[in-house]
């Protein structure tokens, strides 16, 4: 249905506040922007009363499957599938989680780092060192966009209470590929990334916290582990990590959820 003139102004004002900086040209009644701070293009148009948005990422598009969209005969050229808004503020939502997404998923973070290190030599201990710190500085500044600055658990939004933990260390990954995926980590509150870190808890495939039997009684419950808990937007992404952790930093056989 063609935008009414309305609609095409609070689609614009939408992608403004979320990143979408710059138009591209129309396509039929969709209206299109892209980001300089992001490689993720989309358009917009309206079915009905849902606000429909065609997006150029297909891992994009399949982590937002939350937003459901209708089947339309045709996208944009360059999109690779589209969700849907019920409302304005669902839609800010969307394309706020879009933006963010973008800028995280595989290999993002890693050409970030790629960047922001060609430069820098490697030949010392001390040199690559640096290099290390510029990595972990980009791998947090991922997980604080993908998981929107809160503790994957407790859904603390204190960013200076937040850890960048990852599930297989930095030291055991080969490639930096690896150690830049947004999907080997999690953004926690201290205390849960302390506990993840030395082993005392882990996470299952469904996103259930399970907790060590070598972590007794009281200290479970002074951590606030004595009670279920799980792991928010667990993506498939997530489980191969997950499997290496379980084996390799998790203590013992005996689970306590």
């Amino acid at each position: 249905m063609p935008l009414p003139i309305g609609g095409r102004t609070r689609i614009a004002k939408a992608a403004a506040d979320t990143g979408f900086d710059l138009d591209l040209a129309p396509a039929g009644e969709w209206i299109g922007f892209a980001s300089s701070h992001a490689p993720l293009r989309v358009w917009l148009t309206m079915s009905g009363d849902l606000f429909v948005v065609a997006l150029s990422q297909a891992n994009v598009w399949r982590a937002l499957r939350e937003h459901d969209a209708p089947l339309l005969n045709q996208l944009p050229s360059g999109a690779c599938g589209a969700r849907g808004a019920a409302s304005f503020v669902a839609l800010h939502r969307l394309l706020r989680r879009a933006f963010l997404l973008s800028r995280t998923l595989p290999d993002e973070l890693w050409k970030v780092f790629e960047a922001r290190t060609a430069s820098l030599p490697r030949a010392t201990e001390a040199e690559r060192l640096v290099v290390q710190r510029v990595g972990q500085d980009v791998f947090r500044g991922g997980l604080l966009d993908y998981w929107e600055g809160r503790c994957a658990i407790t859904g603390l939004a204190v960013p200076e209470l937040l850890r960048a933990s990852h599930i297989k260390p930095w030291a055991a990954c080969e490639l930096d590929a690896e150690r830049l995926d947004v999907f080997n980590g999690f953004l926690l509150a201290a205390h849960l990334d302390a506990a993840f870190d030395a082993g005392f808890v882990t996470v299952d495939d469904d996103g259930g916290v399970v907790v060590s039997a070598a972590l007794d009684a009281e200290a479970q419950a002074l951590l606030g582990l004595d009670r279920p808990a799980r792991i928010r937007g667990l993506a498939e992404a997530h489980r191969r990590y997950l499997g290496w952790h379980r084996g390799r930093v998790f203590k013992g056989d005996t689970l306590a959820r």
